[in-house]
């Protein structure tokens, strides 16, 4: 299944229903309802969806936006912060975010569970890739410190995550929509490769499961932090579906499929051709590279349309 967020346009429009449009435009017939998108645009979705004019395939939370927030912030509010109040609007707005899920017969509501506050030293590496000194050795120093920091530090804040994904899952239960844990962009969020794994073996199952995002993982990688091709090799066997969007060396990402260096040939047959997946765009691709890139897509991946 062949998706489309509303990432990419939902911040230009008022009326849910043209900003439907613009995406059936493109040859689209699906789309996820992504965060930052404004309670005033629901009621023209609605009027699409029940005219069978555009399917749901997913929710990413929290949708609708919160009220209270200006911007398009899906980490306003994060399970592991030290706030009660936080976890406690992350919980309810995740809930609201299933609800809502169920309305529009989505499969999935993707999840963000938090970060471990230490700073932003994934960016610190970054900044010494985009100068050149990948692997050298006070990059090595700084990763090695990266990891025995978050190392330290991850028991409490994968606790509160753990705590608020056994309750989630629950309340996905009883409104039939799966929950996907999404694969983050920086080390520091949560949870990291390491967690991944026993946070899948321990909920995984009708109702939990793993979100693959092409682009969070490739820049990870360009990192020397992971090998894509195996972590995604590994995680097939929980996947629901993934994010799909290409990066430009090595950090630029949101862009639009073949104008990056996201090995899709060879990625994308590890992906059982019935998951969804969704292209999850920057605001900022224009939409002629779009309509140029679709058709290639669906030339070279027929079986993933």
């Amino acid at each position: 299944m062949l998706s489309f967020s509303t990432c990419w346009n939902s911040s230009r429009h008022t009326d849910g229903e043209v900003m439907v449009d613009e995406i059936l435009s493109l040859g689209v017939d699906t789309i996820e309802i992504s965060h930052g998108l404004k309670v005033s645009l629901l009621p023209g979705i609605r009027k699409a969806f029940q005219a069978g004019r555009i399917k749901v395939s997913g929710v990413h939370n929290f949708c609708p936006s919160p009220v209270e927030l200006m911007i398009d912030a899906p980490d306003a509010y994060e399970f592991t912060s030290h706030r009660p109040h936080d976890r406690e609007r992350a919980m309810a707005l995740t809930l609201k975010t299933i609800e809502t899920a169920a309305e529009y017969h989505a499969k999935y509501v993707v999840l963000h569970l938090g970060t471990v506050p230490m700073g932003k030293p994934s960016s610190k590496l970054t900044d010494m890739v985009v100068e050149g000194k990948l692997n050298s050795r006070k990059y090595v120093s700084e990763k090695l410190k990266m990891i025995r920091t978050r190392e330290g530090l991850s028991r409490l804040y994968f606790g509160r995550a753990r705590e608020a994904l056994a309750k989630i899952a629950e309340h996905a239960e009883k409104f039939g929509v799966p929950v996907a844990i999404e694969s983050r962009s920086h080390y520091e969020q949560v949870p990291n490769e390491r967690e991944m794994v026993p946070l899948m073996e321990e909920f995984a199952g009708p109702w939990v499961g793993y979100w693959h995002d092409f682009g969070h993982v490739q820049l990870k990688a360009n990192l020397s932090l992971l090998d894509h091709y195996q972590w995604l090799s590994r995680m097939t066997p929980w996947l629901i579906g993934c994010h799909l969007h290409d990066v430009i060396w090595p950090e630029r990402d949101h862009r639009v499929p073949f104008q990056g260096s996201v090995d899709f040939d060879r990625l994308l047959p590890l992906v059982p051709k019935d998951k969804p997946i969704v292209w999850e765009l920057s605001h900022r691709r224009k939409k002629e590279d779009i309509l140029m890139a679709l058709p290639l897509w669906r030339a070279k991946f027929p079986d993933w349309c």
